[in-house]
Formats: C-alpha cells, structure tokens, sequence
C-alpha cells in the first residue's frame, strides 16, 4: 500500500503554454479554467497559453495562473492523498484541493496577495538569492551580522538550498559573509518571506477574514510551521503568518518522511518539488517514488501508476 502525499508547485515554476494541453484535453479542464477567468475578471486562461512572458511573471498574475493550472491537475487526476502540502503559493493550492477553500474564492485572494507583495518593496530595492550547499544553522548565524539593512532566511528548501531575501544591500553583504561553495541571485520582482512583507501581510490579512475557510477533507502541512493541520481556522492562521516568514520545505519534507509518505505526485508545471524531494529522500530507507502531473501524458502515467498501485 502506498502512503500518498500532493504536492502543489510555487512561484517559480510558470512557463508561457501551461495548462494548454489539460484545456484540449478536457471538458472538464475547459470548465475549470472559464470558471477563473470569470472570477477574476481578466482571461487567466489566455495568460497560461500565449503569455505574453513578461506579464505572466508578474507576482499578481503568475500566482492566480499556477493556482488554475495546479487545480486543474488535482481534478483530472481525480484522487485524494493521504496529505498534501504546497510551496508558499501552493498551499493555497492544497487548501482548495482539500475543500477549505473555494476555488474561486483562493483565486482572487492569490491575485490580491501577489499585487500587496509587489507593492510592499520598490522594484531594485530587495533581493532575493539561493545558497547552495551551506547548513541551515551557519546562514541562520551569519544572518546576524549583517548591518546593510534586512535580510531573512525565506525559504529552507532541503539541506543543500537555502534562500535568503531582503534589502539587495544586505542580501549581497550576506552572501559575502556566508560566502558559501555557490549562491545565485534569483530573478524575482521582490523579496519575499521577510521582514519587508510585512505591509503585504496586513493588507492579506484583512482579506482572509473576510472568506469561509471549512475544515480540511484531508491533512494538509503548513509552509510556516511544518505542522499537519485539518481545522479551517489553523489554515487561515497559517497563510496570514506565511507572508513575512520562512517556507520551512525541509522540515515539510521530514514530517512527511515521519508519516511514512512513500509515493509523491507533484501537480502544478514543472518539477521543482519533485526535484527537491528526489535530494531530499536520497538519505531516507526507502526511496520514494515520484511523480508529477502537468500535462495530458503525465497525467495519464500518474492514474496508470495509480491503478497499478491499489
């Protein structure tokens, strides 16, 4: 018997043509993706298939278009885990496949989260970069040092990648005073999951009150806690405190391992999560097997896998 978890792509993770080959594939797809070009009030649908590029890496777009496409690969797989987590963004992803969220109601919330994130930091002012193959203890420590402004652990993604972000400043001091085996400074509009979000994170969280978050069909792990929760309110809780804090994907991973997840399906374009955990499983007793769903050929492999499996 396997032991399930979904996993739902983040930011990042977008490219121009997503999503396409679900829409001709599907009438059900088709069906899910006017339902998001009617709540937003804008054609998301177009933005996945044609783009243009720049506009659909734009924070209020790209968020909404994952989101879509992420949901459309749930529904057409048509099963449930045993848990699921998402990568920021795509927790709002896993909420809405555990039937906490509307999904019309998360749309608009993720496109009203991407424009409060954009405007929190003028453009060229922060920074975001990966640190690659340094323990999450010694950049948390050196982190302390730095006098150029803001700069705060944003994601710890598996024990080999660490991202940092802040003030550009202050991300480059970092950098030099880590000065690890090799780092990249990501090309994102700004820094997120820090301390110079915090406007956004009010500004959400006055939004997320005002929609209906229902207890969770099934367990979902919390990006700013790596806790299991199955209660609306927790789920509401978690994605007010996710703005301004660190996406703790590592310790998201090890509960997993702890709950003896041993097949993963990540459903969103393309393979960053499936990637991190074929790293991050390569220390585990047994390796699990992974899968991803992001168009009509891995689609069908998954349900094959699926059949073959229980």
């Amino acid at each position: 018997m396997q032991n399930t978890a979904f996993l739902f792509s983040g930011q990042g993770s977008q490219a121009v043509g997503m999503g396409k080959d679900f829409y001709d594939f599907s009438p059900l797809a088709r069906e899910i993706f006017m339902k998001a070009d009617e709540a937003l009030g804008f054609k998301i649908s177009q933005l996945c298939f044609e783009g243009p590029e720049e506009k659909l890496k734009l924070t209020q777009n790209t968020q909404p278009a994952l989101l879509v496409v992420s949901y459309v690969a749930y529904a057409l797989l048509g099963r449930e885990p045993q848990i699921a987590a998402g990568h920021s963004l795509g927790e709002y992803s896993a909420l809405v496949a555990a039937g906490s969220l509307k999904f019309e109601d998360a749309l608009v919330l993720v496109h009203k989260r991407g424009k409060y994130m954009q405007e929190a930091v003028p453009v060229g002012e922060g920074s975001m970069a990966a640190i690659l193959g340094f323990p999450y203890k010694d950049v948390k420590r050196a982190l302390k040092d730095v006098d150029k402004g803001i700069v705060d652990i944003a994601n710890w993604n598996s024990q080999e990648q660490i991202v940092i972000a802040g003030h550009k400043d202050a991300v480059e001091e970092a950098i030099s005073l880590i000065n690890p085996p090799r780092s990249v400074i990501l090309p994102v509009s700004a820094p997120f999951h820090c301390r110079l979000m915090k406007s956004a994170e009010e500004k959400l969280s006055s939004d997320l009150d005002l929609v209906e978050f229902r207890d969770l069909k099934f367990p979902v792990v919390t990006n700013v806690d790596a806790d299991i929760i199955q209660e609306g309110d927790k789920a509401r809780d978690a994605l007010k405190r996710q703005v301004t804090r660190s996406v703790l994907w590592y310790k998201t991973m090890e509960i997993l391992k702890r709950e003896k997840i041993n097949l993963f399906v990540e459903l969103g374009p393309g393979k960053v999560l499936s990637g991190l955990a074929k790293r991050i499983g390569r220390s585990w007793e047994i390796f699990p097997t992974l899968l991803n769903v992001e168009n009509s050929t891995t689609l069908e492999k998954a349900r094959e896998a699926f059949s073959g499996m229980f």
